[in-house]
Formats: structure tokens, sequence, C-alpha cells
């Protein structure tokens, strides 16, 4: 059960310093999606915390039987007061960072801020937190436009098209920041005075690829820029697929404009099939990428050979979504049968 629930200040920077301490106290078998997962179902990290260092005392209101095998944050089964002053200080320390980080301008958007991507805290693979800088919509209707680094001039031209008509659909442009296709969308969005969202493979103090520096700012200034990553954190082969899987779950769709047989766009198309996002591709990616191909006819791919095609398919998209939306209303709304 997903246990949402609003809070106020004193609450939230509660409840985010506690979340800062189970991070950073993390080790096996926890990661940070299982943490904010735990987080969801429990409504408060505070409260799992409480549970890690004595579960006797502090049972969780909402847990299965394999939570039971995520451990506790201190060895012994009990715990002593050594044990405790280094809990202690960890969350005092969460504090005090969570404190610095506002006063840099960093904003945390922790899962359970009202402003947090609400479409992205649906996903399994939900982050505990995101770093923002610019405008948040929770309920933003993004679509991402992803592909190679080094695309062909077709490709960056379908990215540009497919910007432009997003942008006149009222949707926003979602897109990684780096060289290539990314660039092509995020530039045609704000040329076109749309909005546009980046997700960063970096810390959200950092710019990267450095040519992009000044279009980071201006996304900045007049969209938004994302990162799941503390401050600080540098470019690695890991933090870009993992920003791509956050793009997945962010959107309401993927299209990808050009890609070879090993772009890391691949790694995006299979996480918004796991998400069970729709995937439009187009159909010069065919002829380069193996895994394109072998996506070709799974539900939810459109294969298109022109942005009339994309605006086709996201008609249909959203056509789904709109009769799936009516029909859970509908059920709601249906008078309880009394036997």
């Amino acid at each position: 059960m997903d246990r949402e629930v609003r809070m106020n200040s004193d609450e939230l920077m509660r409840e985010n310093a506690a979340l800062v301490t189970l991070l950073k106290m993390c080790r096996k078998p926890d990661t940070w999606t299982s943490i904010a997962n735990e987080c969801i179902l429990e409504g408060s990290a505070f409260r799992i915390l409480e549970h890690r260092i004595d579960p006797a005392n502090h049972p969780l209101q909402y847990r299965n039987d394999d939570s039971a095998a995520q451990g506790v944050l201190l060895e012994a089964s009990g715990f002593d007061a050594s044990q405790r002053r280094t809990v202690d200080e960890t969350y005092r320390s969460a504090q005090l960072e969570l404190d610095n980080w506002q006063r840099q301008g960093f904003d945390f958007v922790s899962l359970f801020d009202d402003r947090f991507p609400r479409r992205l805290r649906a996903t399994i693979d939900v982050p505990p937190f995101l770093f923002a800088k610019g405008t948040l919509d929770p309920d933003d209707r993004g679509v991402s436009v992803v592909g190679s680094r080094h695309c062909s001039p077709e490709g960056a031209r379908f990215a540009e098209e497919c910007a432009h008509m997003l942008v006149g659909q009222g949707l926003t442009v979602v897109a990684g920041l780096a060289k290539g296709i990314d660039t092509f969308a995020h530039r045609t969005a704000l040329k076109e005075n749309g909005r546009t969202v980046a997700f960063i493979g970096t810390g959200i103090d950092r710019q990267y690829p450095a040519e992009n520096r000044d279009l980071q700012h201006a996304i900045e200034e007049r969209g938004l820029v994302l990162s799941q990553f503390w401050p600080g954190t540098a470019p690695t082969k890991q933090t870009f697929p993992m920003r791509n899987a956050l793009m997945s779950g962010y959107s309401i769709a993927t299209i990808i404009a050009d890609a070879g047989e090993y772009s890391g766009t691949r790694i995006q198309a299979r996480q918004a099939q796991h998400h069970g996002r729709p995937v439009i591709i187009n159909s010069i990616v065919l002829d380069k990428a193996k895994w394109a191909r072998a996506l070709e006819n799974n539900d939810d791919v459109f294969i298109v050979n022109d942005v009339d095609g994309v605006r086709d398919a996201l008609r249909q998209i959203n056509r789904i979504g709109d009769q799936a939306d009516e029909l859970i209303r509908g059920l709601l709304m249906q008078e309880p049968v009394i036997r």
C-alpha cells in the first residue's frame, strides 16, 4: 500500500534527516531502492529508523514477511550506548547536511515531499530523493527524447521535430543533457519557449559535458534539472544508466530518435518496457541496432518514420490512458453489491 501523507515543514525535515541517515548507513542486503520502497509502504523513514535500531519495541505498521530479512542497523540483537551514539551522530550529521544543501541552493526533494514527481514515485525502482534546480511539477506530463551522442543528421532533425511537436502539444521535453540527441531536444524546447527537464548523471552542482554548461543553466532557469546523486558526484559509467532509468519512470513515453548497437539508449528502452511505458522508435534505428529490432514486436512499442508517426503514436497512448482512467473511475463509482 502506498501511504502518501502530507507533512508540515518540521515533520518533513525530520523524515528527510531519517532518510539520509538510513541511506548513509545502508549496507547489504539493503539497497537505496529497497529503502525507498519500504519508506513508501511505511509512510515514514523515522519509524523505519527506530525499527532498525530496536525492532522489538518499534514494529512497523506495514511490512511483509520478506522485510524481516532486511536487517537492523546494529550488529547485536539489542543495542548498546556506543552503537546508539553512532546512529545519533549520523542523524545529526544528516540534519547539518540538509541545512548546508539548502544554503547552497540545492533543493533536496525526498519521496515524502509533495513536490516529488508522482509518476516516478509509482515505479518499483523509485529513488529515495532527487536534487532539483528549477520548477518542479509533481504531475508533469513529459516525453523523453533520447538517442546517440554521435547522432546522424537525420536523427538530429528527427529529435528537433519531435521536441517542436511536443511543445506544441503542451508536453514537457525530457532528456539527459548529453551531447547529440539530448542537446538537440533540449535546445529546441527552449527555443520554442516550452518546458524541458534534464536528468543528469552527476551531482546537481556539476556540469557534464562541459560544453553544455550554459545549456544546463538555461534549463535550471526556464525548466528543471534533476539529479539522483549526492552533490559532488562525478560522472561514471554507472551513473548514466541510472539516470536513464529515472527518465523512463518520469515520462509517459520514450522516443528514440537515433541510436546504434552499443548506445546507452537501449537501457532506457528496456527500462521503459519494465515500467510499462510505451517506446516510440525512429525506423532508422532498426537498421543500426539488434536490440531495437528485438523490441519491434513488443506490446507498447511503436515504429515510426517521421514526426507525424510520433504524433499518432502519442494519440493512441493518450487514448489508452484515458480509457484506463475512465475504467478505474467507473469501478470506484459503482454501487456496492449487497448480498
